[in-house]
């Protein structure tokens, strides 16, 4: 398939994974929720969430069994210490793996960060036909994943091919 000459705005989910964020301070979240909304896609639904495997299981599969939703953005779990479990969490609930997406996302921060890059678990798939992108908990991380990999991929005019246009046969 290949990009449409119209715009299709997506239904996503936002969900920030933090022991220690709220609604007053959760600036990834703020930027994530922003960005998809300037593009002209729609928030269907904004969490957070402990870092626990089993309430980031049951809210991601709750969003991923709404056939509403396109696609769900998480930030944060995504690094090495003793509590970021969102890899073990979430990537069991996939159906398919995206493993370019964590390649590219690394590729793109060393660029910008250098060796630390290597500390990021970020990751994408597919789940239930609903696209799934973890990011790290970082505003800056947020914006590198959504600015240079994730927008243009959710927009169904990026040529030669994007994500969008292929959700009608992801059922396939």
């Amino acid at each position: 398939m290949t990009a449409s000459s119209d715009f299709i705005p997506l239904h996503l989910c936002v969900l920030t994974v933090s022991d220690t964020r709220t609604p007053a301070d959760d600036k990834s979240g703020d930027y994530l929720v922003a960005a998809l909304q300037q593009e002209g896609h729609q928030l269907a639904e904004r969490a957070i969430s402990r870092d626990d495997r089993y309430q980031l299981r049951a809210l991601i599969s709750k969003w991923i069994a709404d056939a509403g939703i396109d696609g769900i953005l998480v930030t944060g779990g995504t690094g090495f210490t003793g509590r970021d479990s969102t890899p073990e969490a979430l990537l069991p609930l996939l159906d398919k793996e995206m493993p370019g997406f964590g390649e590219l996302f690394r590729a793109i921060s060393f660029d910008e960060i250098g060796t630390s890059s290597l500390q990021s678990r970020a990751f994408a798939g597919l789940a239930n036909s609903t696209f799934l992108f973890c990011l790290p908990g970082s505003t800056s991380a947020c914006r590198t994943g959504w600015e240079k990999i994730i927008r243009a991929q959710l927009d169904a005019r990026t040529q030669p091919c994007n994500l969008a246009t292929l959700r009608p046969r992801l059922k396939e």
